[in-house]
């Protein structure tokens, strides 16, 4: 069985409720988690805090599959959290477990209040 099926699911909106190239917020166990969705469409969810000053990732511009942190402009990989470029390896924004079932966007319910 495959990690994603070990999960209970929420239903957290439509694919297209998310901008394009933006982010929605939800509140998470953990703080604010931000949905990302890319100019393809794409979605990817992160703790909403940028590793290396806890900036509002959600608040940052997403371009390709990344997003740049509004604070101090640290670019961050949206499928891995992990920051990119001269600042690689250097942290992390947690992933948070999600899928998209019929053009709706599920989070793992344990990243969940």
């Amino acid at each position: 069985m495959s990690a994603l099926m070990d999960h209970i699911w929420v239903d957290i909106c439509a694919v297209t409720d998310i901008p394009q190239r933006g982010a929605r917020n939800v509140a998470g166990i953990k703080g604010p988690i931000a949905i990302f969705r890319t100019g393809d469409d794409q979605v990817f969810a992160l703790i909403d805090r940028c590793p290396h000053k806890q900036g509002p990732l959600s608040m940052g511009i997403v371009h390709g599959a990344s997003v740049t942190c509004p604070l101090h402009g640290r670019n961050v990989d949206l499928a891995t959290g992990q920051l990119m470029g001269a600042d690689a390896g250097q942290g992390c924004a947690p992933r948070i477990n999600l899928r998209v079932v019929n053009g709706r966007v599920e989070l793992a319910a344990e990243a969940l209040r």
